[in-house]
Formats: structure tokens, C-alpha cells, sequence
């Protein structure tokens, strides 16, 4: 099995886990948030829709590219450009959930008095696994971007081709052929250089017997 296709179910797969675990931390802050606050806290929220999201593009990637080779959401193009999008939305998650940390447990977990401050764990289990993912999804990102641009310098463009079918490792290709040279003789327009023949002698006849007569030296004139 080749690198990158390895490389990205790796991915993948860690990033769904994660997902998952993070859809279900933030759900049960919901839930817990409501039952005392009737309120819901942003991060959880946030957490919630940003997992699903996730999961569902990433499962929805897999399915697509099984069922068809070379799938417009398998491009490299598409691909990096949504991934981009999903890393953003991990790092605000993970970020929002620092700032609530803060604000409502500065001190940390030290309440044990009450079953909504043992909640305190899983603000920073959201924020872990939140930024966990941030980091797998911007390496894999970074990752695929910078083959992409070396294969494209190289002369092989893989933007518009399947990540599982392109070869970013293929070496340059070859430079164009040079235009043969053709003598100048054969462009319409330029007359062509004609060997010249060596001068004929003229032919003399005799006017009486219409017999051919070698030509005769001039005669001195006497004085």
C-alpha cells in the first residue's frame, strides 16, 4: 500500500475517534448545563456541530471515494481546502473551550460538592481532544500542500487528481522536444541554392554540311 493512502486513512480514522469522543463529551455538557442553567454553554455547542460535521464529511469521503475511483471530493484541491475549513473550526473549539475553562474554573477542578462542578474534567477533555484534532488535520493539510507544489514544480500537476491516485514522488517530467532543423530550400518563399554547372563551350555547325566544328583559337592579325 502506497504512503499517502495509508497516511490519510490513518488520519482519518483518528480524527473520527476523536470526533466521536468529543460529540459525546460536549453532548453531556449540554445536557447538564440545561438541567441546572436551562442554558447551554458555546463551546459545547460548538463541539457538537463541529464533531458532526467531521464525521459526517469524513465518513461521507470515504464512502464516496470506495464507490468511485477519482471522486470530485477525493481531489487534492477539494480535499485540502475542506480539510483547511474543518481544522479551522477544531482550533476555535478548542480555543472557546480554554477561554470557559478559565472563566469558570480558574482554580481548577477542587469542587467536589456538586455533581455539575465534577463537569470541570470534561471541559478539558472537549479542549484536548479539540485541539488534538486541530494539530492531526493542519500536519495533514501541511503535509499534502507541500507534495502538491513540488510535483507541480516538477512538471506533474495532481491538483485536479484523487490524493489516492496521485503520484507526488514521480520524477520531473522530460523537456519538450527541440524542432528540427530544416535547410532553408525547403520554406515556400526561399528559392533553393541549385548547384552551379560548369560553363559549356558554344557549338559551332558548318553552315554547308551542318557538321559540328570544334571552336578555333583566335588568329594573330599580321601586321
Amino acid at each position: 500500500m502506497a504512503f499517502f493512502p495509508l497516511f490519510r486513512t490513518i488520519v482519518f480514522g483518528t480524527t473520527l475517534l476523536f470526533s466521536i469522543i468529543c460529540l459525546g463529551i460536549s453532548a453531556h455538557l449540554i445536557s447538564l448545563t440545561e438541567e441546572y442553567f436551562h442554558e447551554y454553554l458555546t463551546f459545547a455547542a460548538l463541539g457538537v456541530a463541529t464533531s458532526v460535521l467531521t464525521m459526517v464529511s469524513l465518513i461521507g469521503i470515504f464512502v464516496i471515494d470506495f464507490l468511485h475511483q477519482g471522486a470530485f471530493t477525493s481531489m487534492v484541491l477539494v480535499e485540502l481546502v475542506w480539510l483547511f475549513i474543518l481544522w479551522v473550526l477544531w482550533v476555535a473549539t478548542a480555543g472557546e473551550t480554554a477561554a470557559d475553562n478559565n472563566l469558570y474554573f480558574p482554580y481548577g477542578c477542587i469542587y467536589d460538592a456538586c455533581k455539575l462542578f465534577l463537569a470541570c474534567h470534561e471541559f478539558g477533555a472537549v479542549e484536548a481532544f479539540a485541539f488534538l484534532n486541530f494539530i492531526i488535520l493542519l500536519i495533514y493539510t501541511v503535509v499534502i500542500l507541500v507534495f502538491a507544489i513540488i510535483a507541480t514544480s516538477r512538471g506533474n500537476n495532481v491538483w485536479f487528481t484523487s490524493v489516492k491516485e496521485a503520484n507526488f514522488t514521480a520524477p520531473a517530467s522530460s523537456a519538450p522536444a527541440q524542432p528540427q532543423q530544416h535547410p532553408l530550400s525547403q520554406y515556400p518563399g526561399t528559392p533553393a541554392t541549385q548547384p552551379q554547372s560548369p560553363p559549356q563551350q558554344p557549338e559551332y555547325y558548318n553552315s554547308y554540311t551542318g557538321n559540328q566544328v570544334p571552336p578555333q583559337a583566335p588568329q594573330p592579325q599580321q601586321v
